[in-house]
């Protein structure tokens, strides 16, 4: 099963400073049939004006995975973590028994990401942050693991939750293929470009989400970067 979600059809407001495009239920949008996907709670396509951002805030017993599209992202906590992630790269807060943030685009330009929320296998962890370069032009063939909570994918950013992130760049008319363990569940979504996924097509920010499917063929009609999460 493959449920098209397009764009426009997203909830989400344009603040000024922030236009922001939710996936699921957030803040002030509420839909009862997008509150989730499997364990992901949360999907926000945010574009972030320059010299702006979200001031320190708090959260808990999350997964909070930031990829940057376009632009930089600046993290700063309280626990002494300070970092900038760049486009391509990823970002991962592990909010457990409580962290508190703040998240700038510092940059002269806009700041265009996702931001992934993934329930946690357990409540009451310890806090923590990393972040890791994946620079695009070097992922090499097919879905590169960026974050992860599943055994094996020690290369990639780890996640505490039975979850797994990966993403692909590919040139128009090239395909790749990811496997779904039996009973998973996926969404993804093409950062830029077009994409035809088992035959479904989906534009640049449309959601893609997958059931009862155990392999995936994603072919580029055009150049595309595509992001997907691999679910319980």
């Amino acid at each position: 099963m493959l449920q098209l979600r397009p764009f426009k059809t997203l909830g989400g407001a344009d603040h000024g400073w922030l236009d922001a495009h939710h996936h699921f239920s957030f803040a002030e949008y509420h839909d009862p049939q997008r509150m989730n996907w499997g364990n992901l709670r949360v999907w926000n396509d945010d574009v972030i004006a320059p010299g702006t951002g979200f001031p320190k805030h708090p959260h808990r017993d999350m997964e909070i995975i930031t990829y940057v599209r376009e632009g930089a992202i600046s993290h700063e906590d309280n626990l002494g973590n300070k970092g900038r992630t760049e486009a391509g790269d990823v970002q991962v807060m592990s909010a457990g028994t409580g962290i508190a943030h703040s998240e700038y685009n510092l940059e002269s330009t806009p700041t265009k990401i996702f931001q992934i929320w993934v329930i946690p296998n357990e409540a009451g962890s310890a806090p923590s942050w990393g972040a890791k370069p994946f620079p695009k032009g070097e992922r090499g063939e097919g879905f590169v693991t960026l974050a992860s909570g599943k055994a094996g994918d020690d290369q990639s950013l780890r996640i505490r939750a039975d979850a797994r992130l990966v993403a692909a760049n590919l040139k128009a008319g090239e395909s790749a293929e990811y496997r779904l363990d039996s009973g998973r569940r996926a969404y993804l979504v093409p950062a830029t470009g077009v994409i035809e996924v088992n035959g479904l097509r989906a534009e640049a920010r449309d959601g893609v989400a997958v059931a009862d499917e155990q392999l995936l063929r994603v072919t580029a009609v055009q150049d595309s970067e595509i992001i997907l999460v691999d679910l319980a």
